[in-house]
């Protein structure tokens, strides 16, 4: 399998050449067509004043001109929610923009598509924001997330005899490189006093490690929900152990340094009604349930279960975070997975940047710790 960094794509800045000619020609039929605007919408005016239909009329409204590409959610959180409720989309067309939803299979294919400006809004966990920023991207981290350790699991086949992650020494692992189970697999390994290189890494993207596992192609499968339940509810895996003690870090909902330049407000709103996604689903688990069941091909009674493993509402970026984040960097790089170190405050804002932004209550969250 080609590795996903070879893929990455350098930013690239497209010379913009003009005529001086031409230039001048342009801006003065800019100017004429703007003068005869005016006199004409003036006349308009005049007319609609004195019309009895022009007090009834509807404006209007501004054509969109731009687009606020999201990932669709694989994980089936709040970000779920938020597409099915409409609620961004209704709150960002009077900005002028269309809310758009994309799906991709795992992380680092997100973060490709965030580089070569395929989309706008990525959600990840820790590890994907470093390979991308140790490929030179202009990355920034938005917001973070709880924890969530127990929605990521090590799944077995049901028949397997293994009870541990040594049991599993020299046996084939399948999972997706530079994700969450990437990295808790090092964790657990370290754990148990293991190096990774005493298992085989197979690296394949989720739909890939799915059938692979399945078929008995692999001898275990590091995988988040939703996968991990309808493995289990299909009596194909069980559960060796989740990452609710292994993890120590968090997801990150991030964006294109390009993108945050231009679309503060956008991303401010974004924020807001995420946040406001996170709550209506820590309340409303049944409601959520049947929202998602059909997408999930789970029963009701399942997902309000599964979603029991999850902990709702967005995080700040705390010093904190960011020196967790750097440790990840530096993990990946001494394990000779990342071509050279990473300085991951690149891609961090300032304190008053996060506050300018940051929905208010989440901003709290960090003065009460």
């Amino acid at each position: 399998m080609q590795n996903w960094q070879q893929k990455l794509t350098s930013w690239q800045r497209k010379p913009i050449t003009r005529r001086a000619s031409l230039f001048v020609l342009g801006y003065s039929l800019v100017v004429s067509i703007t003068l005869l605007s005016c006199g004409t919408q003036k006349n308009q005016t005049q007319s609609q004043t004195n019309s009895p239909v022009s007090s009834t009329s509807t404006a209007i409204p501004t054509p969109t001109t731009k687009v606020f590409r999201v990932v669709r959610s694989k994980q089936l959180t709040a970000l779920a929610i938020l597409e099915k409720q409409g609620t961004l989309s209704a709150k960002l067309a009077p900005l002028g923009y269309k809310v758009e939803w994309l799906e991709f299979a795992a992380g680092p294919q997100q973060l490709e598509a965030l580089n070569t400006g395929n989309l706008d809004i990525a959600s990840t966990a820790e590890s994907p924001p470093v390979f991308i920023q140790a490929a030179g991207a202009p990355l920034v981290y938005l917001a973070t997330t709880s924890k969530n350790g127990k929605t990521v699991s090590l799944l077995v086949p049901v028949n397997s005899t293994a009870k541990s992650v040594t049991d599993l020494k020299g046996k084939k692992i399948a999972f997706q490189k530079a994700s969450i189970g990437h990295y808790l697999l090092v964790k657990a390994v370290e754990k148990e006093g293991l190096k990774l290189t005493d298992v085989e890494s197979v690296f394949l993207p989720p739909p890939d490690a799915n059938v692979a596992f399945s078929q008995g192609k692999v001898d275990a499968w590091f995988i988040w929900e939703p996968f991990v339940t309808r493995a289990v509810q299909k009596n194909i895996g069980r559960i060796l152990f989740d990452g609710g003690e292994l993890r120590d870090t968090r997801n990150f909902y991030s964006t294109s340094r390009q993108f945050y330049q231009g679309n503060q407000e956008a991303i401010k709103v974004f924020l807001e009604e995420l946040q406001k996604a996170e709550i209506w689903s820590k309340d409303h688990p049944q409601e959520m349930a049947e929202q998602l069941a059909s997408v999930t091909q789970l029963d009701v009674p399942i997902l309000v279960e599964m979603h029991k493993k999850y902990q709702w509402g967005l995080q700040p970026i705390t010093e904190e975070v960011i020196s967790k984040q750097q440790e990840v960097a530096d993990k990946w790089y001494s394990l000779g997975l990342i071509p050279k170190t990473v300085n991951v405050r690149e891609g961090f804002l300032s304190p008053q940047e996060y506050a300018g932004f940051t929905p208010k209550e989440v901003l709290a969250v960090a003065q009460q710790q």
